[in-house]
């Protein structure tokens, strides 16, 4: 188990890495000033220059993607059912991220933006979750039928 946590971790981090590239390859054509915007400004104001918000962004994106690489084996645990492993998938992303998402500033930092993130957070997370769970039902079902026949 050890080392499929591991290897879950290793396979993670330039999946999160790309998907960073790609919001902020996102962000910047919204803008569309031409400018590439590889982090959020605030980010840029607190470590004094745009080269070094990006090296501690990177940084924590590596760990924060291999977390969440790792904890994917949850939905392996056959001992856990669906709800418990959901309920600990979701309780263990959402205290990975809130940090992540206050540090980086990729939310506001008031109260009414830690409202926000965690509303759009459980939206997202709900809304992939579902998806998930109505394409597994789908192919089981399928899966069912054929063995019928």
């Amino acid at each position: 188990m050890k080392k499929k946590i591991l290897l879950r971790a290793l396979v993670g981090v330039p999946i999160g890495i790309t998907i960073c590239f790609l919001l902020g390859l996102n962000a910047s054509s919204l803008i569309d000033d031409g400018t590439f915007y590889a982090v959020v400004p605030n980010l840029v104001d607190a470590y004094g220059s745009e080269l070094n918000a990006v090296y501690v962004q990177t940084l924590v994106v590596i760990l924060y993607s291999a977390m969440w690489g790792a904890i994917s084996v949850i939905w392996e645990c056959e001992r856990l059912n669906l709800l418990k492993q959901t309920l600990l998938h979701f309780i263990i992303c959402t205290s990975a991220t809130f940090p992540v998402a206050y540090f980086l500033h990729w939310m506001e930092h008031s109260f009414m933006g830690i409202i926000c993130y965690f509303s759009i957070f459980a939206f997202i997370y709900c809304a992939i979750w579902l998806i998930q769970y109505l394409s597994m039902r789908r192919n089981i079902k399928r899966l069912n039928e054929s063995l019928r026949k």
